[in-house]
């Protein structure tokens, strides 16, 4: 079985002001609703794990189950989703499944383009599914079903409980994900590939990165990059680092962005500096990203964002020294987002629905 298909942008023929016929847009967008309420089920396919659970129209997870990810075949990995779908049907009932996997997905939400985490390339994910779990899938970038969980059940609602119009959601964990929402709409680009908002360049001739260009957010931006800024610290002997290699008993391989939170919150001042350089890149780069998208609301999920204001005060801060055009208008709040890890889940269940 397929998903319903989704409405398309400009799928009317029209003639413009010249008289030429303008073609219809090809990416499938989805409305801000779904059109169904019943059960779904998300699955969120990590590096290590996968998580799957059951999930109503009100955003919550009603029965979940986990795998390690097999480090395998991608038909490895595309079995393992279907025994966990198969798990969850044994004690519940539901539609359509949903699958967030890190890469780039096509705009028909149907094949992993690039994984690299996976090392899937053009891989038919949605049709491998459908054959072992008998139910309509669609497959959607990690960062985009996050940011979308959070539009409709977390950092996007208002006062009211109603969700704003417009957002952009930051993932800071290892990497730096993105994704955005205006009007309402999920934005996925001609390709599939938009809001890699971590590999906007931000610093020509910077650090290298993964994804082939140098100075990428991603690099200045994540908990990759706080934990080789607090290793440089330490291999520098600075005072500061003294109570981190205290920590890790003088072995910098044990350095991780968990411990560095939990010095910082336990009152070290080292370990806070790092997260507040961290913070003060992050405000630069949602300065950037404002500029362009004008959101009412920008949520900071991952990991890293567990530190609290010890990343997000300076980043406020940074956010509103650098935010063009700030002597008329304010910035918008940032939020911590509220969905943690179940985003994932949520998100690819709630966008199956549409």
């Amino acid at each position: 079985m397929r998903a319903a298909a989704l409405p398309v942008r400009g799928r009317r023929r029209r003639e413009n002001r010249t008289g030429m016929v303008e073609q219809p847009a090809q990416n499938p967008v989805p409305p801000a609703v779904p059109t169904a309420v019943g059960n779904a089920v998300g699955v969120d396919i990590g590096g290590t794990k996968i998580a799957a659970g059951v999930v109503d129209h009100r955003g919550e997870i009603i029965a979940q189950t986990r795998r390690e990810t097999p480090a395998s075949h991608p038909a490895a990995i595309a079995e393992a989703v279907a025994d966990a779908v198969a798990e969850l049907r044994t004690t519940h009932e539901f539609g359509p499944v949903g699958v967030a996997a890190a890469g780039f997905v096509d705009a028909g939400r149907r094949n992993v383009v690039f994984a690299p985490n996976l090392a899937w390339r053009d891989e038919p994910l949605a049709d491998h599914l459908e054959a072992r779990v008998a139910a309509p899938v669609v497959v959607e970038n990690d960062a985009n079903a996050a940011a979308w969980a959070e539009y409709r059940f977390g950092g996007g609602l208002d006062e009211h409980g109603r969700a704003v119009d417009d957002l952009v959601m930051l993932t800071l964990g290892t990497g730096l994900g993105g994704g955005i929402v205006t009007g309402g709409v999920l934005q996925r680009g001609a390709n599939g590939a938009a809001a890699e908002l971590g590999h906007v360049r931000a610093v020509p001739g910077g650090r290298a990165c993964g994804c082939g260009n140098s100075g990428c957010w991603e690099q200045y931006v994540a908990g990759n990059a706080l934990v080789r800024d607090a290793r440089d610290l330490l291999r520098a002997g600075d005072e500061e680092g003294k109570p981190l290699l205290e920590a890790v008993g003088g072995n910098l391989d044990d350095v991780t962005g968990p411990l560095i939170t939990r010095l910082a919150q336990a009152g070290d001042p080292g370990c806070a500096r790092l997260l507040a350089d961290v913070g003060r890149w992050l405000g630069e780069a949602v300065a950037s990203f404002v500029a362009m998208l004008d959101p009412e609301v920008v949520v900071i999920g991952g990991g890293v964002s567990q530190a609290g204001e010890l990343l997000l005060g300076p980043a406020r801060i940074s956010l509103a020294q650098n935010l063009s055009g700030r002597t008329h208008r304010e910035p918008p709040p940032l939020r911590t987002a509220r969905k943690g890890n179940d985003a994932g889940i949520i998100g690819a269940a709630d966008l199956a629905r549409v």
